[in-house]
């Protein structure tokens, strides 16, 4: 690509290329996982070269890492604090969401691979820690949060360890999805119902 300025028809044109890029590398990561999906596979998805596909991202790491950053933003969606909020009903919501390909949640088998891949590649642990302690910090904040703000009013000395349980919650359902994607969901509500609120109680 050459140094001009671009054109914001020529952003939107890139951007929508990088998109179809994602998309069909994480339909190959789905189905193959990040190693045995090859870039070759990735280009035949997405109908396009393996050269043009270079010319968008340096190599497939390049891609995991993108698909990795898109997949955490998704999950940062999903847990939207700045609003009154009924915690365990929208986890029953949310459940199994992550097990649709169509971009609205983040899937719960590359939660997996992400996971894996993590111990193995520094920069994908550090994606990874980056956001831990982005949505810990959060989580913190609105558990301390005044009530009448939105939040739960928790003491300082408690809201790290109840933001630590909620995230193993939070994480622990996502992986639940791809051994048990027919889960009762009433169960799950008046489990939810049940101990969610305790962890909400100063």
């Amino acid at each position: 690509m050459n140094s001009r300025p671009l054109t914001g028809k020529a952003e939107a044109r890139i951007e929508a290329q990088r998109e179809r890029i994602l998309t069909a590398a994480q339909e190959c990561f789905i189905g193959h996982g990040f190693h045995a999906a090859s870039m070759a596979s990735i280009a035949e998805t997405a109908g396009m070269s393996a050269g043009l596909i270079y010319r968008y991202f340096e190599n497939k790491n390049a891609i995991i890492l993108a698909i990795v950053e898109r997949q955490l933003e998704l999950l940062r969606n999903d847990i939207q604090l700045n609003r009154d909020v009924d915690l365990p009903t929208e986890m029953v919501d949310n459940y199994g969401r992550s097990c649709i390909t169509d971009g609205r949640g983040i899937n719960s088998v590359l939660l997996l691979e992400m996971s894996a891949e993590a111990t193995r590649d520094p920069q994908i642990a550090a994606a990874l820690d980056h956001y831990d302690s982005t949505l810990r910090d959060a989580l913190v904040e609105w558990m301390m949060r005044d009530k009448q703000a939105g939040g739960h009013a928790l003491p300082g000395q408690i809201a790290p360890g109840r933001a630590l349980i909620l995230q193993c919650l939070f994480e622990g359902l996502k992986l639940r999805e791809t051994r048990e994607p027919q889960l009762d969901r009433a169960l799950l509500a008046a489990a939810l119902q049940e101990f969610v609120p305790l962890l909400l109680k100063p």
